[in-house]
Parts: C-alpha cells; structure tokens; sequence
C-alpha cells in the first residue's frame, strides 16, 4: 500500500511496510516517536518537488477544492500502477479511482498515519530539512489564504480613495490658483476675464500674450476660438488696465505654468482614477460613474466595508448630519446623499428624485456587492440595473405627462406607457382645447336663463299669429274654406293669448317676491331699533343720575366749607 502525502515542497509518496499497524489505531502514535521506529512503517518510494510558488498555490488550491492537478495526475501515473493508494481526502480519492483507476483507501486510521507522518516529514523526506519546511508552509499558507478571499494586486481599493482625495484638493487648489491669476492680471488687462471665462484657458492667453500690448501681434488659433481671439484684440487695444513691470509679468507667468502644470496633472490622475475604477468596481462604475463611486468608496472606507452597508444607507451615504438633525428636530429625513450627484438622478423631475435616488441605490448595492465579491470582471449586471432604472425614470415621465395632459380624464382614457420606437407625429399630450367666444356673458343682459326662455318663446308664437293672419287674408277672396278650418285657427288664437297672459303674469309675481322681502327686511330693521331704543334710555337713565350725584355732592361740600369758615370767624 502506497500513501500520498502533500508537503509545501511537493508530493510524496511512502511505502507502507507493515499494514498490520493500522489495525492497531490507538498504539500507532508510538511508532511516530522517534526516527528509527517510524522508518520500521513507511519508507519514501518517490518525491515530486515543486519549481516554484506558483507550481505549489496551483497544487494547494487543486487539493482544497477536491481536484486532481496535472502534476500530481502525472506523478501517480509514473508511481502507483498496480498500487492501492492511501488517501486524506475521499473525494479526492473518487476522483483519483474514475479518471486512473487506482484503488484508494481512506478511513480513520489513515487519518492517524497522515498524523504521524506530518510530524516527521523533515526526516522521512531525503534532501529537505525541517527548518526549510517553516518558511515554505508560512509562505503557502499566506498564498492560499489569499486566493481563498479573492486578493489581487488589481482589486485593491485603497489606492481609489488616495486618488479621489488628491482629486478633490486639487481641483480646490486649481480654484485657488486661478482666480489669484485673474485678480493679479485684471490689473493690467481687466477686459481679459469677460473674454474669456475658462481659468486654463486664461491662463495659457496669459502666459502667451505677456503684456496686452503683444495682443495684435499674435495668433491664438490654438488656445481659444476665433471669435474670441478677435474680440481680445479688440479690447487689449482700448483696455483701461495699468502698466506692470517685467519683473511682475514674469512672476505672473510662472504662476500661470503652475495652473497649466496642475490641470495637466488633474487630467492625468482622472485617467488613472477612472482605470482604476473599472477595474475594481465596473459594475458600480456603469451605475452612478467614477467620480461618484469612487467618493462612496472613500466614505465607506473600503469597498467590502460599503458592500455591508443596505441599500438605505448607500441612498443617504454623506448626508450623515441632515440626516441626525431631521432626527432630532423629527423633520423630514434627507432623500439622498452622494449619490446625488449621479446622472441617472440628474436626469430626473425634481419631485422624481427622491423615487429614483431610492431604485439607484438599491441597484447600486447589488452592483457594489457583486464587485467586491464576485469573481468576473464585467459589468453585465450593471448595464442591466442602468437599463432597469432608466425604464423606470421613462415610466415616471410618462405617468406624470399623462396626467397634465388630462388623458385619463375622459371616458375610456388611459395613459399610454413609454415607447421609445413611437412615431413623431403622436404624442402622449392631448390637444390644446379651442377658445369659444359664445359661451363668453355680456354685461347687458341681466336676465335669468329662464326669463330669456319665456321671451324667446312670446317672440316666436307672436311670429306664427301674424303668418296665420297673411294666409287667412290671401284665401279671403277664394273659396270660402270650412267652419272646421276657422273654428281650429280660433281655437289656436286663444291657446297663444293664454300663453302670452301667463308670461305677462310671470313678472308680477317675481314683483310680489320683491314685496315680500322688502317687508321683511323692515320688520328686520324695526325689530333692531326696538331692541336698541331701551338700551339708549337706561344710558340716559344713568348719565341723569350721575350729574345729580354731582349736584348733590357739590352742594354738600359748600355747605361743609361754610361751616368751617363759622367756626373760624367765632
């Protein structure tokens, strides 16, 4: 019986020379005791030594996960023909015993003798010591380790949010530069900044202008546009800006080489950022863009630790305070944070954000996911969420369209969804309603619907009298018609006198309602008066009283002043 025995340094395989010892499990740690002893049991048979880390991490993670490598298929091949194979793992072993046809054992006593043979493998093994055997295992172990969490040198994440920071200074420092720019040459050619409104491109004019009066004499085809070029000419030409010396425009030229030199820079660490970026988060990327992945990245600290967070918290990631002070005044709590400044929201109604920020951030946490840890490096799933929330947004669009436009209002109508294939000629709004100028009122006509009723009908029953009239008077002198006829057209006479009578007794009666509310209303006023005319006497009453409580108090104090004046003259 042969055993397989996997080392850091490569496969070997031993000689079992008394099978007897396995049936003895509890006694066989013995044998392991000393050299000698487990030399009487196994005996090295062959060693296939790996070339190099790579060979070995290719070899370690076949075995972790239960397959068969094409070093080891070979190295069994050349070795156990006829054999049976002692084993450590029994999947493995199938494997072995299908595609080889080895005959493999694995049980507990197996197990045992691995034991012992892991703790004399230095010895057992010919060329390889046991302080050689440290380092290799240390070195495997880490290999493998990191194989096993997915590491790679293309999935580190620190370096995003290094390159975001020094992104975000330096646009603060560009900033900085150019408006010190502006303000140092505005004093020599102030009519420069509303030429030109873009800080690089001021400061290459500058730069390559010098002083204004150089204007004419150059050709700035390759920093601005022509009609720009023309207009500075112009203005350096009348420009009202003081002299500055040589010594100043060479400071101030230096200073311009720095913007340029830092937007240069800036255009470069974008390219790096944005590289970076699809490679460790393209699903991400696809969703929200670089600028504002690689800031959610920087907030969270790492992209596994943004992988943990809910969606919830994605969608209100750097509104941290709005978020804690809506808490502790228990006002609304903000609708989104970073992910703000993506283009999918930008694109969306302003009473339509906060129901996109929510889908993008979902979206975003199962990209975010998938990036940190997922294996392939393709942004399937992303492109997929991005179509998802964009059909979304259309959706929205379209309902809210639908509902200014006043489609569903009517019977049967429905608001048509999206169609991006839809033709130019139809459109989701309906038309625009016709003005008509004959439901327009007058001022003038002051009467009710149903008094203008009554007349129109007075009018057109006077109309048919007077035509009856002219046809009795033309058949006059003809034959004289039947006492039938004429009695029919008395009998309609009086029915349109009766009618006239009752329009004419309408407005009486309407006359009588006026009465009859006029007197109320002066009952009303007489009833008022009534109620205020007691009041008015009892006041009366009282004023009365109060002046001869005066009088009569008035008169008291002379008399009392007399007396006083009796006394003192006696």
């Amino acid at each position: 019986m042969l055993v397989l025995f996997e080392t850091p340094a490569g496969f070997a395989l031993f000689q079992l020379l008394d099978e007897g010892k396995l049936d003895k499990v509890e006694d066989l740690w013995k044998d392991f005791e000393t050299q000698e002893s487990a030399r009487k049991v196994v005996k090295l048979k062959a060693f296939s030594k790996f070339a190099n880390t790579t060979e070995a991490l290719g070899a370690a993670t076949a075995l972790v996960e239960s397959k068969l490598s094409k070093g080891l298929r070979k190295f069994l091949k050349a070795n156990c023909e006829g054999e049976t194979l002692a084993l450590a793992d029994s999947k493995l072993g199938n494997i072995i015993k299908e595609k080889l046809a080895i005959d493999c054992v694995h049980n507990s006593s197996i197990m045992e003798l691995m034991r012992g043979l892991r703790s004399m493998a230095g010895e057992l093994i010919t060329g390889l010591e046991g302080y050689e055997m440290a380092p290799m295992s240390l070195g495997l172990s880490h290999s493998l380790s990191r194989y096993k969490l997915k590491f790679s040198p293309d999935k580190v994440d620190t370096m995003i949010v290094q390159a975001i920071g020094l992104l975000d200074d330096l646009d603060k420092e560009l900033n900085t530069y150019a408006m010190r720019v502006r303000e140092w040459y505005g004093w020599h050619f102030p009519e420069l900044g509303k030429v030109v409104q873009d800080n690089i491109q001021y400061a290459k004019c500058v730069k390559l202008m010098g002083s204004r009066t150089n204007a004419a004499k150059l050709d700035f085809s390759g920093v601005i546009a022509e009609e720009l070029e023309q207009e500075l000419k112009d203005a350096a030409v009348i420009s009202m800006g003081t002299e500055v010396s040589d010594q100043d425009m060479v400071n101030i030229k230096a200073l311009c080489d720095q913007v340029i030199a830092l937007s240069e820079y800036r255009g470069q660490l974008y390219d790096y950022l944005r590289s970076r970026m699809n490679a460790i988060a393209p699903n991400l990327t696809v969703l929200v863009g670089e600028l504002v992945g690689a800031r959610l990245i920087a907030h969270a600290g790492s992209l596994i630790n943004l992988a943990k967070h809910p969606a919830s918290t994605v969608q209100i990631l750097g509104a941290e305070k709005a978020l804690f002070r809506a808490l502790k005044t228990k006002h609304e709590t903000p609708k989104y944070g970073l992910i703000y400044h993506a283009s999918l929201i930008g694109q969306a109604a302003p009473k339509f954000k906060g129901k996109i920020s929510r889908i993008l951030a979902a979206k975003s946490a199962l990209s975010i996911r998938l990036d940190a840890l997922g294996e392939g490096s393709e942004a399937t799933i992303g492109l997929e969420n991005r179509l998802k929330v964009e059909a979304r947004l259309r959706q929205l669009e379209g309902r809210a369209l639908g509902k200014i436009s006043g489609a569903g209002k009517g019977p049967g109508g429905k608001i048509e969804p999206y169609n991006k294939d839809k033709k130019n000629g139809s459109s989701l709004i309906s038309a625009a309603r016709t003005y008509n100028p004959a439901a327009d009122s007058t001022l003038t006509e002051t009467a009710t619907p149903a008094k203008k009723q009554k007349k129109e009908r007075v009018a057109e029953e006077a109309k048919e009298a007077a035509k009856d009239e002219v046809v009795e008077d033309g058949t006059a002198g003809e034959d004289a018609p039947p006492v039938e006829e004429s009695e029919k057209k008395k009998k309609k006479k009086k029915d349109k006198s009766a009618v006239a009578e009752i329009a004419v007794a309408a407005p009486p009666a309407e006359e009588e309602e006026k009465e009859t509310k006029k007197k109320k209303k002066k009952d009303k006023s007489a009833e008022q008066e009534a109620e205020v005319e007691p009041e008015k006497k009892k006041k009366k009453k009282r004023k009365a009283e109060a002046e001869e409580d005066e009088v009569s108090n008035g008169a008291a104090t002379e008399k009392k002043k007399k007396k006083k004046e009796k006394k003192a003259s006696s």
